[in-house]
């Protein structure tokens, strides 16, 4: 009788399991949070543990690193989502939503919906404030957790970022130092400036880059990137100006990787700062390629995520 209750508790169990990821079918949805509603996409439908992307911004959107994300979804369930206010998602302009915490509880919202109790969960830049925010919470499920060119310090960013900007030519230095000093933000002198630094460490194969096909008619928020961040990459004036919480890094339980290019505003000296605070972690390095990753080096980047989450599964 035991071994029959066994039996069918076993049965019970994978039945559940089976149809959970046989529902994680390619395809796309909503999902309902605080506020209205973010939009996914699911990509493939292999066997292994699903990876879960959280964009950068705040406000940006998914789209642009589908067809480099979607290299992985050979093997694995590859999960886009807008958050809130951005791309394909509602776009409510209440400012009283654009908390981290609202941002870091669109996850369990999306794992409760698509059954995601197995999963690996990859954060950009803004979405690592998110990644790291959910990691915190000790959640269960988590198989690794990968900080990809992170943001965990404000200070720290902006510091890199001064780092960065004292190794361009004086006259572009000047240019910046003289309409950040004046508050023009939008002067073009000022913006051609910018895109200088970002031609060196955001996107180091083109800038501006092309705009990719999956993006069409999808928009990003400018509204949630000033309000929260600020006027630029290395500008930090909005809600976001004081975060700091390099702290939590040594409540986080591995694997964890962080991963960056060559030339990334989150410059490779401050990734290794961070993977020493972390049990079980490791750093990797993408040669050529700046903040964007997935855009300079969508092969290399995608291959190194593979063989991570691969040993992180061979060790659960």
């Amino acid at each position: 009788m035991y071994k029959m209750k066994l039996l069918y508790s076993t049965i019970f169990c994978l039945a559940i399991f089976l149809s959970h990821a046989q529902s994680l079918k390619p395809g796309e949805g909503y999902v309902n949070v605080e506020g209205g509603r973010i939009w996914y996409r699911i990509v493939g439908s292999g066997k292994k543990p699903p990876l879960l992307l959280i964009h950068g911004g705040p406000g940006s959107t998914s789209c642009s690193g589908i067809p480099g994300y979607s290299l992985l979804a050979d093997e694995r369930p590859i999960i886009f989502y807008d958050q809130l206010g951005s791309g394909r998602s509602d776009r409510p302009t209440d400012t009283s939503l654009w908390r981290v915490d609202r941002f870091t509880n669109e996850i369990d919202s999306i794992r409760k919906t698509l059954h995601l109790d197995k999963l690996h969960i990859l954060g950009h830049s803004w979405g690592g404030v998110v990644l790291l925010e959910y990691m915190a919470r000790r959640p269960k499920g988590v198989m690794s957790a990968i900080f990809e060119g992170p943001l965990i310090s404000t200070p720290l960013w902006i510091h890199d970022a001064e780092i960065l900007l004292k190794d361009m030519p004086t006259a572009l230095q000047d240019t910046i130092n003289k309409y950040e000093a004046e508050r023009r933000y939008d002067a073009p002198s000022y913006l051609a400036a910018t895109d200088s630094f970002y031609a060196r460490h955001l996107s180091v194969s083109k800038w501006p880059r092309n705009k990719s096909a999956e993006c069409d008619s999808v928009r990003d928020n400018d509204q949630v990137y000033n309000y929260m961040w600020g006027p630029t990459e290395f500008r930090a004036t909005g809600t976001l100006r004081d975060y700091d919480h390099e702290d939590y890094l040594s409540h986080i339980i591995g694997p964890v990787l962080f991963i960056g290019g060559q030339y990334d505003e989150a410059r490779p000296e401050t990734l290794y700062r961070f993977q020493k605070k972390v049990t079980e972690s490791r750093v990797i390095i993408i040669p050529n390629a700046g903040h964007l990753q997935i855009i300079d080096q969508p092969g290399s980047f995608t291959e190194a995520v593979r063989t991570f989450m691969s040993d992180a599964e061979s060790r659960k």
